[in-house]
């Protein structure tokens, strides 16, 4: 049987995308290398880069027409390391070490958290309502542990001394990942279409905020985020209902 050029292009992978990818597991990877050697600043922002480079791989596939089910496959693994193995380990060495057992325990909490929130994700992908995530989507809780490490070099704070608060906060954050709390996914928003000057305006803000203080603004922005869907959670259980 001669093998056609068009048989040999399906069996081939998507550079494209899974580069984005790539750059987003390599990014974990580095922060729990800089995690080893002391470099908490580091770590926190190679998790916020890995964020970042996770949010364009699945765009640029849609937008190349280049998904797959590899690509889709590659990018859930890497989710597991950059958003689940690198945030635990850097909290843990930063300040969960402290604790000893419960610490490192705790911070397998969270990874194996993230696996499962990322298994479930997967199985209700084709189902539910696509204006909201259910649990927390793991790059938020990456985002929350990653901003408050960050948060702790810009003030000077040592981990060791917020050991209890960290192990409460990473458990919490571990627990709204499997939870069935509904979060906002901002998917309805339509980036293509046209928006009034003072949307415009409020982005611009936005970034400027977040330039001025990287940490501070990133840390309240994710953890805000979380406690938002709680609360809303809450919310339409007891009042709207």
């Amino acid at each position: 049987m001669i093998e056609t050029q068009d048989s040999r292009l399906k069996r081939g992978i998507y550079l494209l995308p899974n580069l984005f990818t790539t750059a987003a597991l390599f990014s974990g990877y580095y922060a729990i290398v800089a995690a080893m050697k002391g470099q908490f600043d580091m770590a926190a922002v190679a998790i916020f880069i890995a964020m970042l480079m996770d949010s364009l791989d699945g765009r640029v596939a849609r937008l190349t027409n280049t998904q797959s089910a590899f690509g889709a496959q590659y990018d859930s693994i890497s989710d597991v390391v950059a958003f689940g193995l690198a945030p635990a380990l850097v909290v843990y060495n930063w300040s969960l070490y402290s604790l000893g057992k419960v610490g490192w325990l705790i911070a397998f909490v969270y990874t194996a958290a993230t696996a499962l929130r990322l298994a479930r994700f997967n199985v209700q992908l084709e189902g539910g309502d696509k204006r909201y995530f259910i649990g927390l989507p793991c790059p938020s809780a990456a985002g929350i542990l990653a901003g408050l490490v960050w948060l702790g070099g810009e003030f000077s704070l040592h981990g060791v001394n917020m050991a209890y608060f960290v192990l409460v906060l990473t458990f919490l954050v571990a627990a709204a990942m499997v939870s069935n709390i509904l979060y906002p996914s901002f998917k309805e928003v339509d980036l293509k279409g046209k928006v009034s000057f003072m949307a415009v305006l409020m982005v611009v803000l936005i970034f400027v905020a977040i330039a001025v203080n990287p940490p501070t603004m990133l840390f309240t922005v994710f953890f805000g985020y979380g406690l938002y869907g709680a609360l809303h959670s809450l919310w339409r259980r007891y009042f709207k209902a």
